[in-house]
């Protein structure tokens, strides 16, 4: 019997304290349960290892869901923000997505302050080393000091640091992101729990001196003020504190790098673990798109207390000496002064098919995984998948029913959905085309698809609650002032000027929209809608422009939520139904699906297969029945 140190309990620990920790941790604690949060450093809470920033395409539909289910994420960006802008504004409303360059180093302390702050939730310098398990369930962690937490559930948030390594040029060094120590031991925990364990690789640009950089080489990339906020709870948009700037390679770049291929770790055989496609590394861009003759780069502040600058768009693992001669290539960054270096960073991940949609371990009960262990990249969507792990580890302490996420539900739905069903074989990153059902999951209607569950599952405060019901009025007083009709002659006055087309009868609100007037025009015109802010505006805009498209997603949402209602015994042996395919039969069996929508998506499993369980599922009611 092993002789432990100290020995304390607690409901749930939570191991790691990235973005995925953070919201697992604060979950577990505001919904009753004595809570401990576990990480190798202190100074790595809510650390931001790579970009300074919070939000992006996609991704800055996540925060909002975050945000509107009770996290912690879109409020703490909102505190801690040098500026704000949407993207994708020349592109549909779906693909819109709000983006916000962080102060870095206050980003970490205001989310440090929370936790600290945070009833039911302790938080410890210690390493987790083991996680002990009984009759198939979850019963404690074990840290480096040989002191055991007892515990009913554990959510495991390690990001990139089991067994991690920086790479650069030839030089490796074992270690976690920006020197930060790595986790050691946890790794073979794992295996020996039946965790099938990858490698994955991914990496970050270099941080420059900003007295060293030539500015007015750079085009200034300025903030936005007609935006919204990342949180329903923060009453007006923060001031834009800090600008950013917009670059290029040129030729030049690109002869050094091409010249030093054979330096690079990517080319040389010294990396050869999957990195992520969707964020390559300047080596990766110049080689595969030979053609263009420069790439962006955008110059990112890091914070108002340091001068570091990041270079978004060159991450790189190239030699330190090939990186001072790459970056110095570029114009205005002749004179540049590298104070931080880019590297590569390797680490384990699982194989995300071992999960449940609750995102826990399928061979342990009580043991759930989220964000980087489970093959993603990005604070988002760790975030996304620390809150819902944390959520669901509540549900198994109380013994209440889980939260699944569908995909018309949420983009965090599709990201759990893509991760249990499809898996991934590189870093997975989040982006629009991933959404079937995007044009309903868009970043302004957060609040109405997801609050309402939230408060369900006991992490909408009052506060919050009372700010979603506010807002339901007035979406509600919005629905109906739509439908005010203006005289036929005022309507054509109005109306012809700005969009083709003759008017022929009185018009209300909603019809000069479908028509293709901004409702922003009908607001100054008739004097409307003063009550409302500006995104709800755009949100009722967008459910009248859109309202026949929207239909048509509802409708394919009705006829997949009838094959979700199909469920699947999880118990079934797939070898034994007759008329499965041979691969049909083993992806089943290794993903047991909960439904017929979830089966059908699962690379492998073709339509005819579907056709096939119905059968097996109405024999199997028809002869129980």
């Amino acid at each position: 019997m092993i002789n432990y140190i100290k020995t304390e309990e607690y409901d749930a620990v939570v191991v790691g304290a990235g973005h995925a920790g953070c919201e697992s941790a604060l979950a577990l604690a505001r919904t009753g349960n004595k809570t401990l949060l576990l990480t190798i450093n202190l100074d790595n809470i809510a650390f931001m290892a790579c970009n300074p920033s919070i939000g992006g395409t996609a991704k800055g539909h996540l925060v909002r869901e975050v945000d509107a289910l009770g996290g912690e994420m879109g409020v703490n960006i909102d505190k801690t923000m040098l500026q704000i802008k949407m993207l994708n504004r020349g592109k549909g409303v779906a693909v819109q997505s709000l983006r916000a360059q962080a102060d870095k180093n206050l980003y970490h302390r205001e989310m440090k302050k929370t936790l600290e702050n945070t009833p039911n939730l302790d938080i410890a310098q210690q390493e987790a080393t083991d996680i002990l398990v009984e009759n198939g369930k979850v019963t404690g962690v074990v840290t480096n000091f040989n002191a055991l937490y007892k515990c009913k559930t554990v959510v495991l948030a390690t990001g990139v640091y089991l067994n991690s390594d920086i790479v650069q040029g030839d030089y490796k060094q074992f270690a976690g992101p920006s020197g930060f120590l790595n986790a050691t031991k946890l790794t073979n925990s794992l295996i020996n729990l039946g965790f099938k364990i990858r490698r994955f690789k991914t990496g970050t640009p270099a941080r420059l001196d900003k007295r060293s950089i030539d500015f007015s080489k750079f085009s200034v990339q300025h903030g936005e003020r007609d935006v919204y906020p990342f949180s329903y709870l923060t009453p007006t948009l923060p001031e834009n504190k800090e600008p950013c700037y917009l670059g290029y390679t040129n030729q030049k770049t690109h002869d050094i790098i091409l010249k030093n291929l054979d330096r690079s770790p990517l080319y040389n055989g010294f990396i050869t673990t999957t990195g992520p496609r969707y964020c390559p590394s300047i080596e990766t861009k110049v080689v595969r798109f030979a053609d263009k003759e420069r790439h962006q780069i955008f110059l990112e502040p890091e914070g108002l207390d340091t001068n570091e600058i990041y270079v978004q768009g060159m991450s790189s693992s190239m030699p330190i000496d090939v990186q001072d001669e790459m970056y110095r290539s570029i114009e205005g960054f002749e004179n540049c002064k590298i104070m931080r270096y880019a590297y590569a960073i390797e680490y384990d991940c699982i194989d995300s098919l071992d999960l449940k949609p609750t995102l826990e371990y399928k061979k342990v009960a009580g043991l759930f995984t989220a964000g980087q262990i489970n093959g993603t990249s990005g604070y988002e969507e760790a975030a996304a998948q620390g809150l819902i792990a944390g959520i669901n580890a509540n549900c198994y302490i109380k013994g209440t029913k889980p939260l699944i996420l569908g995909r018309n539900d949420g983009y965090t739905g599709v990201l759990i959905d893509d991760l249990v069903t499809k898996g991934t074989n590189e870093p997975y990153r989040m982006m629009t085309s991933r959404a079937e059902y995007r044009l309903i999951l868009r970043q302004d209607n957060t609040d109405v698809r997801l609050t309402p569950i939230g408060r369900e599952y006991g992490l909408v405060s009052e506060e919050r609650w009372q700010v979603y019901l506010k807002r339901q009025e007035i979406y509600q007083k919005l629905n109906e002032e739509l439908n005010t009709v203006i005289p036929y002659k005022e309507a054509k006055e109005f109306v012809e000027p700005l969009v083709k087309g003759e008017v022929l009868r009185p018009l209300s609100y909603a019809d000069m929209i479908r028509r293709g007037i901004k409702i922003s025009d009908i607001k100054e015109r008739f004097n409307a809608f003063s009550y409302a802010p500006y995104d709800m505006l755009d949100t009722v805009e967008t459910n009248v422009r859109y309202e026949g498209y929207i239909k048509k997603e509802l409708d394919q949402i009705s006829r997949a939520e009838k094959l979700k209602n199909r469920e699947l015994p999880t118990d079934i042996d797939y070898t034994s139904i007759d008329g499965l395919r041979l691969e049909a039969q083993e992806k089943l069996n290794e993903i047991k699906p909960l439904n017929l929508d979830q089966a059908q998506r699962i690379s492998g499993v073709s339509p005819a297969d579907i056709a096939v369980l119905m059968v097996w599922l109405k024999t199997k009611y028809e002869r129980e029945n």
